[in-house]
């Protein structure tokens, strides 16, 4: 497992981690320490760092093979760009054969290009009110 896929089942499952493997793996992908400097500040060896960060990607790679979320969230994120695509492609032609409804249009795309994550950031919050 590389250390993208490693670090987007540390997201989703990092929760389900002892505390020591929580501990290690946030300083191996959030402070970008080398196991060698882990170990230093741990007081261990870097066998025993190493030894720890292989059982978490197994341990990471057996929770998405029984829980799927990864996978179902790599779905979802295609399906939606695959979908946003579609619909600016058809908006271009659109526009292209009905030149009279360029305005409207480019509202469309407005809306299709637009930056929707302080929303989304909004709507989590008050989700978890």
């Amino acid at each position: 497992m590389d250390k993208l896929s490693f670090m987007r089942l540390w997201d989703l499952y990092g929760a389900l981690l002892t505390p020591t493997q929580q501990d290690i793996t946030d300083m191996y992908f959030n402070l970008d320490l080398t196991v060698s400097e882990i170990a230093e500040q741990k007081g261990v060896s870097r066998q025993s760092v190493s030894d720890c960060l292989a059982v978490c990607r197994r341990e990471l790679g057996s929770f998405e093979e029984r829980l799927g979320h990864e996978k179902m969230l790599t779905e979802a994120d295609l399906n939606h760009s695959f979908l946003l695509t579609d619909v600016g492609r058809w908006a271009e032609e659109f526009k292209a054969l009905h030149p009279e409804y360029a305005a409207d249009i480019e509202k469309l795309n407005a809306i299709l290009n637009r930056d929707y994550s302080q929303d989304v950031a909004a709507a989590v919050v008050k989700k978890g009110k």
